[in-house]
């Protein structure tokens, strides 16, 4: 299976972001790479491929269900309140996700200062999925503000499509359109993700990898 690079599509007061970032590839600081690393970070390698052909999740979680989803990285831990009332499916993907240990291993891809933290994918280059997809309509009034987490996508898939590959929110608002599968929101540890966030370049390329080490799925 062929997966399409799950870019986020942006569009910003009318200006599509990856217009200013493709902007930002060709002027941008050649020195801002080499910068030191953040404190609190472990320096490790970059992670190989990662096989992944899961099927899809058998059950739905209940909307009522209270799950927080653990996240425990080498920059420390950050925990999302799942939201399985406004976004039973998706929830449900990530969790299986989850606990099958797909996660495990993974870094976070791309790093955009002041936007989002991507990361969940096996192939490590933006191109990557589990092996299937899932389709869940957000909110219509959904807004993508600090802490806020989501599931990625290409811009030629339709609103709500989600595969493994999610992104916090690290800026005050990331005036991203609803089309974005919803999962939930940072709760604790919003610190960790701007540490993460921190090591982002105008490439959006991490300067130092980033790993998931875990994410554990707690009830309550």
């Amino acid at each position: 299976m062929r997966h399409r690079s799950k870019l986020i599509a942006a569009t910003v007061a009318g200006a599509v972001l990856l217009a200013a970032v493709a902007a930002a590839l060709g002027g941008g600081d050649e020195d801002s790479d080499e910068r030191p690393a953040v404190a609190g970070c472990e320096q490790v390698g970059e992670p190989g491929i990662k096989p992944s052909d899961l099927s899809s999740p058998e059950a739905t979680v209940q909307a009522s269900a209270e799950l927080t989803a653990v996240v425990d990285t080498t920059c420390g831990r950050f925990e999302i309140a799942l939201d399985a009332g406004r976004a039973p499916k998706t929830v449900s993907s990530f969790v299986h996700l989850a606990r099958e240990g797909f996660y495990d291993g993974l870094s976070f891809h791309r790093i955009v200062p002041g936007f989002v933290i991507q990361g969940g994918d096996p192939r490590g280059d933006g191109t990557g999925g589990p092996g299937y997809t899932i389709d869940e309509e957000p909110p219509p009034n959904l807004a993508y503000t600090k802490g806020v987490v989501a599931m990625a996508k290409s811009a030629a898939e339709p609103p709500g499509r989600s595969g493994s590959q999610f992104f916090v929110v690290t800026g005050a608002d990331a005036g991203l359109p609803p089309d974005y599968a919803l999962v939930g929101r940072v709760f604790r540890g919003m610190n960790v993700v701007e540490r993460i966030g921190r090591l982002g370049t105008p490439t959006q390329m991490p300067r130092q990898t980033v790993l998931i080490e875990d994410i554990m799925i707690e009830k309550g």
